[in-house]
């Protein structure tokens, strides 16, 4: 069940039955624990209160990284355990996560030496248990200039060379959210939690408003977790049961994409700026992108943007890297901000405050997992569902499963066979009517799910003046298995159009309006807010506000 034609269906299970976990936040903390517990056997319900992923879960650099940061500032136990998780999470999902070859430039008068990063790469290696054909080298300034001639000469010794991952982070979410309804999982976006219900000061059920017709839904179960990220300390506080004195401090970290005309990177970058902090430059689909930034947030975690200052700031740092390129704030296509909910730390800094994750119980039984990183996603789901097992003495749960689980669209898939793979379904696709290069890049995004985006062709004659084939196949494949209900959710966390080609959304997006309208059967109103939404949502990308 995971279209939206199964809404009522999917409402009518959550209030019929009592669940052994209820999870309430579908980014990918929360999709983690869902597919956790239902893969060993527990009865589990999922609500979330936008779009799936629509929070930091779609906002973030889009890396599975392992840390290197991290052990500047000596968080060794951190490092080792997201450098292996790392791993994990590229195994079982091929078609979301590839590797990425990162030059970190030396400089002089740079926070970090040659031997210095020698030494820590060589340490991060060890850590993260790096597999041999990824471990790091030492280049050369020649050698470095070579991948990127472009960079700033004036004290360049060399560069330290390490693969980290990159990942379309919604689309992770997505695939492990699919896979935990494979085995059962009640999943439900657009589904508000507006309060809890008590026996004997213990909570045994929330009310949930289905936001988009209104409808109050009541869902049972045995241990309620409350995985909603920077939404966490709103949703303790609808338990009046509440004890626990630590609490979030948010922070926002913003992003910016340009033309690869621009800033014409073949090769992904992670680089001091001007003030020691680090910055990604990351090659991908034509464009560049860049970020991150690191500051405190006190506004609204659902509709966080990039500033002026924010923009100002990557400009700076991108004319600091590569003082030779001509780049402004007009050359910025589109950005995108991020939430980071992080674990309130006295008198540190934002970029000092630890990644660690924590899990809280309350008094009325209301478990909160708070802070951790996407790469840790997994393991932070099996710690807790661990919790959960033995708290509740559930005889019936078997053991974590999750270390070699393939995602929705990677099974039987691996990083020795995925290429192979996506070239023989291109052709397969090519015969249908799609390009190669098309069939190419949707067989690289969907895995073993593709021909369900395939089948698609056989309706497209009646719309192929307005719209590519391509994009069509993906709108109603989301549509039909990806419980999109919104053009945002579309453009956004199904497709990262908005992101990463904003003028493809502006051409198409009244052509999908339309189709979604008439598949989803919208009123009126309905098409008008939702239209409304996206353009407020493109404006944003622009950096108006």
């Amino acid at each position: 069940m995971y279209s939206f034609k199964e809404r009522p269906k999917i409402v009518n299970t959550l209030n019929s039955y009592s669940f052994d976990v209820l999870v309430i936040g579908g980014g990918i903390t929360g999709a983690g624990i869902a597919l956790d517990a239902a893969s060993r056997g527990l009865s589990v319900a999922l609500v979330e209160m936008q779009d799936f992923a629509a929070g930091t879960s779609s906002r973030s650099t889009k890396l599975v990284h392992g840390g290197l940061r991290y052990l500047k500032q000596l968080e060794v136990g951190l490092v080792a355990e997201v450098g292996r998780e790392r791993e994990i999470v590229y195994e079982n999902a091929v078609h979301v996560t590839k590797p990425e070859w990162m030059l970190l430039p030396i400089y002089k008068e740079g926070s970090l030496g040659s031997i210095t990063t020698s030494l820590a790469l060589k340490v991060y290696d060890r850590l993260a248990q790096v597999r041999k054909n990824e471990r790091r080298k030492m280049l050369s300034k020649k050698q470095t200039l070579d991948k990127v001639p472009f960079l700033k000469n004036q004290g360049l010794k060399g560069a330290g060379y390490y693969v980290e991952y990159k990942t379309d982070d919604a689309r992770l979410t997505i695939e492990v959210i699919k896979k935990a309804i494979e085995y059962n999982a009640v999943c439900l976006n657009y589904a508000r939690v507006t309060d809890f219900v008590y026996k004997k000061k213990r909570i045994v059920a929330a009310n949930v408003r289905d936001e988009i017709t209104g409808e109050t839904i009541t869902i049972h179960a045995h241990q309620i977790v409350n995985a909603t990220g920077p939404w966490i300390d709103e949703v303790r506080n609808l338990d009046h049961a509440k004890k626990n004195k630590k609490h979030l401090r948010l922070t926002k970290g913003i992003h910016i994409v340009l033309d690869q005309k621009k800033l014409p990177l073949d090769q992904a970058l992670y680089f001091d700026t001007q003030d020691d902090r680090m910055v990604f430059a990351i090659p991908r689909d034509g464009k560049t992108y860049v970020g991150t930034t690191d500051t405190f947030y006190d506004g609204d975690p659902i509709a966080p943007v990039a500033n002026k200052e924010d923009v100002d700031y990557l400009l700076g740092a991108i004319s600091y890297i590569f003082p030779d390129l001509s780049i402004s704030a007009e050359d910025v296509e589109s950005t995108w901000a991020g939430v980071r909910p992080l674990i309130y730390e006295e008198g540190k800094d934002p970029s000092e405050i630890s990644r660690k994750d924590e899990i809280w119980t309350a008094p009325s039984g209301l478990m909160t997992i708070a802070g951790g990183k996407l790469t840790g996603y997994r393991q932070m789901a099996e710690e807790i569902v661990d919790r959960i097992v033995k708290k509740h003495r559930f005889k019936h749960a078997t053991k974590c499963m999750t270390k070699a689980l393939a995602l929705s669209g990677a099974k039987g898939l691996n990083s020795r066979n995925f290429n192979d793979y996506i070239k023989n379904k291109a052709k397969v696709g090519e015969s249908l009517g799609f390009s190669y290069e098309e069939a190419l890049a949707l067989t690289s995004k969907y895995g073993t799910n593709v021909d369900d985006v395939f089948t698609h062709t056989r309706t497209y004659n009646k719309i192929k003046d307005k719209l590519p084939l391509s994009l069509y196949a993906e709108l109603h494949y989301s549509i039909e298995k990806e419980m999109v209900y919104t053009p945002s959710d579309f453009f956004i966390r199904r497709t990262g159009l908005l992101y990463f080609d904003i003028s493809a959304v502006q051409k198409y997006k009244e052509t999908v309006i339309d189709i979604m309208s008439e598949r989803i059967g919208y009123s009126e109103n309905e098409k008008f807010i939702y239209k409304t939404q996206l353009d407020q949502f493109i404006s944003w990308a622009k950096g108006n506000k």
